[in-house]
C-alpha cells in the first residue's frame, strides 16, 4: 500500500521542502477521512473548514488541520473509538500513527493529534528524515455545540479508494469563515484567503447560520442582532480596516505555490474593500 503514496506524492510534482510536506500532510488527510468514514463518522458529523474546501472543492492553498461538526451538540463526544479505527486502518497503507485524544469536557471543541514518522523510513522525503526527527503532524478538531442552522451535502472521493464523506455545504461553510473573520481572538492570513475564494466562487453566505454563530460565541454573544447584507458588509469594513495585512500574509504565504505568491502584495484595505462589494453584489 505504499506504493500508493508514492505514486500519489509523485502526481504532486512538488518543488522543494515546503511543497513535499504539504502535499504528504494532504495524502495523509485522505487517509484519515478514508478511516472515519469506515468507522461511521460521517454518520454523526461533517467534513468543514479549509481542508475541506481543499480536497472537495479545489481551493489552491494547502491546508494543516482537519475540522468537523456535529449534526447535533453532544458534549460527551469522545475521538477514541474513531482513533481505534483509524489506527488499523493507516496500518494496511503502511502507515504507524501515533493518535492522541486531547478532548476536554469542558471544551465544545474537541481535538485529537494524529502525528506519523513510518512514513520517513519508507519515501525519501527530504522534510523528514533520521537526522531532523521531524514527525508529520495533523490535528483533527470537531465542534461538539454546533449554532443550528447547516446544510450539509455528499460527496464521493476516490483515494485511497471510493467512499463517501458527508460535508457542509459551501454556503454553511462560507458563513463559519466569516464568523472566524469577525470573532476569531488572532489574526489568520488563510481566513483572508478563503475569504477572497468564496467570493471569486460566487458564493452567498447562509446568513441564519451567521446569525446563530454570532449570538453563541464572539462580541454579539446573547445580543440581539439583524444579520442581513448591510448589517454584514459593514462589519467586514470595519474588520479589513484593522487587519495587519503584512503579518496576514506572512500566515498564508507558505500554503501557496510561487506562482500565486506574488498575488499577495496586492492584499491591504483596498483590495479587500474591492472584494467586499463583490460580495455585496451576490446579494
Amino acid at each position: 500500500m505504499i506504493n500508493l503514496i508514492q505514486k500519489r506524492l509523485a502526481s504532486y510534482n512538488v518543488n522543494g521542502r515546503i511543497e513535499e510536506e504539504n502535499a504528504l500532510k494532504e495524502i495523509v488527510q485522505e487517509i484519515i477521512l478514508f478511516s472515519l468514514w469506515q468507522a461511521g463518522f460521517f454518520s454523526v458529523a461533517a467534513f468543514q473548514g479549509g481542508t475541506s474546501l481543499r480536497v472537495l472543492h479545489g481551493l489552491t492553498r494547502f491546508s494543516e488541520d482537519i475540522d468537523f461538526i456535529l449534526f447535533e451538540p453532544n458534549s460527551g463526544f469522545t475521538w477514541q473509538v474513531y482513533l481505534d479505527s483509524l489506527i488499523e486502518i493507516c496500518n494496511e497503507f503502511g502507515i504507524k500513527p501515533e493518535a492522541l485524544d486531547r478532548s476536554r469536557m469542558d471544551k465544545n471543541v474537541k481535538d485529537a493529534l494524529i502525528k506519523d514518522t513510518s512514513i520517513a523510513n519508507q519515501l525519501n522525503l527530504s522534510f523528514m528524515n533520521s537526522q531532523n526527527r521531524r514527525k508529520l503532524k495533523i490535528k483533527l478538531e470537531i465542534d461538539c455545540n454546533p449554532p443550528a442552522g447547516s446544510d450539509f451535502e455528499y460527496s464521493y472521493l476516490d483515494f485511497p479508494v471510493d467512499f463517501e464523506v458527508c460535508h457542509q455545504d459551501l454556503s454553511s461553510n462560507f458563513s463559519l469563515k466569516i464568523h472566524a473573520l469577525l470573532c476569531r481572538g488572532y489574526l489568520k492570513g488563510r481566513d483572508w484567503y478563503d475569504f477572497n475564494w468564496y467570493i471569486s466562487q460566487g458564493i452567498v453566505p447562509n446568513l441564519l447560520l451567521l446569525k446563530n454563530a454570532l449570538e453563541q460565541i464572539g462580541p454579539w454573544k446573547e445580543k440581539t442582532i439583524i444579520v442581513d447584507r448591510d448589517w454584514l458588509v459593514n462589519a467586514l469594513s470595519e474588520k479589513i480596516s484593522l487587519i495587519n495585512w503584512k503579518k496576514a500574509v506572512s500566515d498564508v504565504e507558505r500554503f501557496l505555490k510561487p506562482i500565486e505568491q506574488k498575488s499577495l502584495s496586492l492584499w491591504g484595505k483596498e483590495f479587500f474593500n474591492s472584494k467586499l462589494g463583490k460580495l455585496a453584489n451576490l446579494f
